[in-house]
């Protein structure tokens, strides 16, 4: 066995490496190990799609010696993947059979695609989920022989990689089930101002069409298969249908799982010495207080460096995740989605505003006195002052009439 690190963390992705910059922060000396799968060194996952429009090298998106990230005297050994955790002998043993012992343990394994096992031919060349570096390089690389590229699924991941596919002038067909794009992040009526933007740049959206099958010829993908009976010619399929958080390797640990790993608003685990955070962590919602699971990279560092302190010995209680919370731009439009945003059948008091180049969508609890969600495509002032009002549950009965009209500033907040 390897000789034992004070600190062991299980991924190399956002919140492991937040974590393990914050306790070399407050706990200089003491040895830190962080254990990755991939064969790269820790990367900006964001920003793959860039590697596929040829924006970007791998080399521009490495964390280390990246803002906070400094890396120093922190060990992150690549190919490391965990295979079984010992928590009463306080082990990790790898899958080439290599051991290592800690004190404190955190995991933060994230999540991996979702394959839909009712799509048959997702195992043919050509097919890729952009998750990962090497996911990133495989699929530039078929993009070279690649026309036309289908994706399945309206989310932003694969919202994002279908523009990095069109800048390299390949044709490109969303195809997705929802009655419109971005349906996790917003109703359809929210996403109209967001559809117009994507359909004038080109990109090809069917809603209310499934894929049953993805079919092949002696090149690899060559067609797939609608669930109308239609079929689209294609060199590529990129399938963005959701993420499983990595759990399998904690059988038998006695580590709660509950579709994620179960964390406390400490990031501590039911064992002694473990912790969660990031995408394979069940947290809670700050708004309803239930459980909760979210694939961001801010959130996972924000509870990387939560779980990294209190690893560290400081107790730092976690504020949560919102249920949604994104803000980025698809097709140059920028928007906002936090908190509650889907509001069909809601008892809820909602204010809609929209013009030619912007929609705004405020959601109110029932009683009208608090702020519980908002939608900001276009003009996304006070996106950060209406967060604030949400996650705190602020009575804004005094300042409403501002928000309602986005004339709020932060002057107003000291009226409440």
């Amino acid at each position: 066995m390897d000789s034992a690190q004070a600190y062991v963390i299980v991924g190399g992705s956002a919140a492991g490496m937040a974590a393990a910059q914050a306790i070399r922060q407050r706990d200089p000396a003491a040895g830190i190990t962080v254990l990755s799968e991939e064969a790269d060194a820790p990367y900006f996952r964001p920003l793959i799609p860039y590697l596929v429009s040829g924006r970007k090298q791998a080399a521009d998106m490495m964390l280390a010696g990246s803002g906070p990230y400094t890396g120093q005297n922190i060990q992150v050994w690549t190919d490391a993947r965990v295979a079984a955790v010992d928590c009463n002998a306080q082990t990790v043993t790898l899958a080439d059979g290599r051991q290592l012992g800690y004190g404190k343990i955190l995991f933060a394994t994230g999540s991996r695609p979702f394959l839909p096992p009712e799509i048959r031919g997702t195992d043919i060349e050509g097919v890729f989920a952009l998750r990962t570096l090497d996911d990133a390089r495989r699929m530039a690389k078929r993009a070279e022989v690649t026309r036309r590229a289908v994706m399945l699924g309206g989310g932003l991941l694969n919202l994002k990689a279908a523009f990095a596919l069109l800048e390299r002038g390949i044709r490109v067909t969303l195809v997705v089930f929802s009655p419109e794009v971005l349906s996790q992040l917003m109703d359809p009526d929210d996403a109209l101002l967001i559809r117009r933007a994507l359909d004038q740049a080109g990109l090809e959206i069917r809603t209310g069409s499934a894929a049953r099958e993805i079919m092949r010829d002696q090149s690899g993908v060559c067609a797939v298969g609608l669930d109308d009976g239609s079929e689209i010619a294609c060199q590529m399929v990129c399938i963005g249908k959701g993420v499983r958080p990595n759990v399998d390797f904690l059988a038998g640990s006695g580590v709660r799982t509950g579709g994620g790993i179960v964390a406390d608003r400490f990031t501590a685990c039911n064992q002694p010495n473990t912790f969660a955070a990031g995408d394979v962590a069940v947290t809670y919602e700050p708004v309803s207080g239930r459980p909760i699971m979210t694939a961001l990279w801010t959130n996972a560092v924000e509870m990387g460096r939560c779980a990294g302190l209190n690893m560290a010995g400081v107790p730092t209680v976690y504020s949560g995740t919102f249920g949604i919370l994104n803000a980025t731009q698809v097709a140059d439009m920028p928007f906002v989605a936090m908190g509650t945003v889907h509001t069909r059948n809601l008892d809820a008091e909602i204010h809609r505003h929209a013009s030619a180049d912007a929609y705004r969508k405020l959601v109110f609890d029932a009683e009208g006195r608090r702020l519980v969600g908002a939608v900001l495509v276009g003009d996304i002032t006070n996106a950060g002052i209406y967060r604030y009002l949400i996650r705190e549950k602020r009575d804004i009965t005094a300042v409403k009439r501002q928000i309602v009209r986005h004339r709020l500033h932060y002057g107003h907040l000291l009226a409440i």
